[in-house]
């Protein structure tokens, strides 16, 4: 099978990018980061992708005022690429259509908790782990997701677990759960790219 060809969305730090970049380097996973794409000129991720030599793009309102114009234009530019899976890695903004419609079944998210709990719109960062901290929870973890028009609603790809420990802090809580999600993407992209994993039946809900 030819290597797996990545289009990132990211916002911020990228972290998660920069453990795929790493993964794909060392040979672990049988992939490649063809295009990274950011609503934040200024963002760590823009930064990790021109170090590397992949080519990074600033795609925003700021570039592209109406939504469905910016919508179509980083569905061009992910195409433009010859992208198979789109990985959003801390993108904090909506898809637009063009981009939903045009990888059905092939968008990809992380979330630092175990969905369907401690998810929707305004649940990210440290507040997922306040609320699982905050409910008494046991157990946390890692989900990977596809993408559809609702916050962290589309099907669930893969999931693992992190537990929570006696004593824990939003701080020290947030640090294991993201170390095992940088692990957990490259592993659940690992079987995505050997055919252990068919995103096509899984589906869109």
């Amino acid at each position: 099978m030819n290597p797996l060809r990545l289009g990132c969305l990211a916002s911020h730090g990228g972290t998660n990018l920069q453990a795929i970049i790493d993964a794909c380097k060392s040979g672990a996973l049988d992939a490649e980061v063809r295009v990274v794409i950011s609503n934040n000129s200024s963002s760590t991720a823009l930064g990790r992708a021109r170090n590397e030599g992949i080519p990074g793009y600033h795609l925003s309102s700021v570039t592209h005022p109406e939504p469905e114009e910016l919508a179509r234009a980083i569905h061009e530019t992910l195409k433009s690429y010859q992208v198979d899976v789109v990985m959003l890695v801390g993108y904090m903004k909506k898809l637009g259509r063009a981009v939903l419609d045009g990888y059905p079944g092939r968008i990809l998210n992380t979330h630092p908790a175990l969905l369907p709990g401690f998810g929707g719109k305004g649940m990210y960062g440290q507040r997922v782990h306040e609320a699982v901290l905050e409910a008494g929870d046991r157990v946390t973890g890692v989900t990977v997701h596809l993408v559809d028009a609702e916050y962290d609603r589309g099907p669930i790809v893969a999931q693992c677990e992190v537990p929570v420990l006696d004593g824990d802090s939003v701080e020290t809580l947030s640090v294991r759960v993201l170390e095992q999600e940088h692990a957990f993407l490259v592993e659940t992209l690992g079987m995505i790219s050997r055919g252990e994993i068919d995103l096509d039946a899984l589906g869109t809900s």
